[in-house]
């Protein structure tokens, strides 16, 4: 038997590390469900041609030996460009990155916890892609965004709540967006901006993707503001914080998401909010939940967690009796 305690420091912190990075492993493939990275499986890339090479489901976990795994290399020409906010290729001589830490004021920390780190690049905690490089990813390793989750009961001319004619559940509604890029329905979010707080990330999205704000006169700005304020200070709750099964992701770059939601339990907050797509949204609109919507990555799982905490209606078939 090898014991820890007569190995070297060094030794014993990456013996440590690696074994965190197993345990995460483990849990991940425990915690989230089987098709977890459906949709980063799916071929062609998302604004590209590029066809990834076929994992089977049975080769998707890194614990899973594979010899023959062929990926396909790609990052989009536009991640190539330098843009300010994506890292430079991993081989630059001026690029030194800290993975699992705060690196200055880009968070390269996990919201999953430790990743493995192979030949300089950080390695999908999930599992295999078919796809290595960035693609349209701006950073190595975790992409931080925000996701809010913005919600109020559906009422009826007089005002009272609707209840949903077969479960008598009722009915809660999320302000969602349109994406620009895939014409999917989503919840309004976007990026976590170097060393910006989530809570500031939350507000900003929600308020350039649904109501516009980048297009505002300073006047109107401050006129959302004052109808938000009271909103977005409420008290609200994690929906999710982790891992997201998102179409960019590859083995060496992912989404990871904190969604929270913000609930108008009288509708005062919300009634006569103007809501009008902007940024990166084509369309925006009030939608009734329920487990019919269709929406982007892992957004309709989000929704549902939503409905869990309210009590809300989200299918019409009977719960298993345990």
């Amino acid at each position: 038997m090898l014991l820890v305690g007569a190995l070297p420091a060094a030794a014993v912190s990456g013996f440590a590390r690696a074994v965190a990075v197993f345990s995460v492993t483990l849990v991940l493939s425990a915690r989230l469900p089987r098709c977890v990275l459906s949709k980063a499986l799916t071929s062609p890339y998302p604004r590209s041609r590029i066809e990834r090479s076929h994992v089977p489901e049975d080769k998707v976990s890194w614990l899973v030996e594979w010899k023959d795994y062929n990926p396909v290399e790609y990052t989009a020409v536009s991640i190539l460009a330098g843009p300010s906010w994506a890292d430079p290729q991993i081989n630059d001589k001026d690029f030194s990155p800290k993975f699992n830490e705060r690196d200055g004021e880009v968070e390269r920390r996990s919201l999953n916890g430790l990743y493995m780190v192979e030949n300089g690049r950080p390695r999908n905690p999930v599992g295999r892609t078919g796809l290595t490089g960035r693609g349209l990813l701006g950073r190595w390793g975790p992409n931080h965004a925000a996701d809010p989750v913005v919600t109020r009961w559906k009422r009826d001319g007089s005002g009272n709540k609707v209840a949903h004619p077969v479960t008598g559940k009722n009915i809660l509604q999320f302000v969602a967006i349109k994406r620009r890029d895939c014409g999917e329905w989503a919840i309004p979010g976007g990026m976590v901006d170097p060393g910006e707080k989530i809570s500031a990330t939350l507000k900003r999205e929600f308020e350039e993707e649904a109501l516009n704000s980048l297009q505002k006169s300073p006047e109107e700005k401050a006129e959302l503001e004052k109808q938000l304020h009271k909103l977005f200070r409420e008290e609200h709750f994690v929906v999710y914080r982790g891992y997201v099964d998102d179409p960019r992701n590859t083995d060496n770059a992912w989404m990871e998401t904190e969604a929270v939601n913000y609930h108008d339990e009288t509708g005062e907050a919300l009634d006569n909010l103007p809501l009008e797509a902007g940024d990166d949204a084509g369309k925006v609109k009030w939608v009734d939940i329920s487990e019919k919507l269709k929406l982007y990555a892992n957004h309709s799982y989000f929704i549902k967690l939503v409905t869990e905490r309210w009590e809300a209606h989200w299918t019409e078939e009977p719960e298993c009796q345990e």
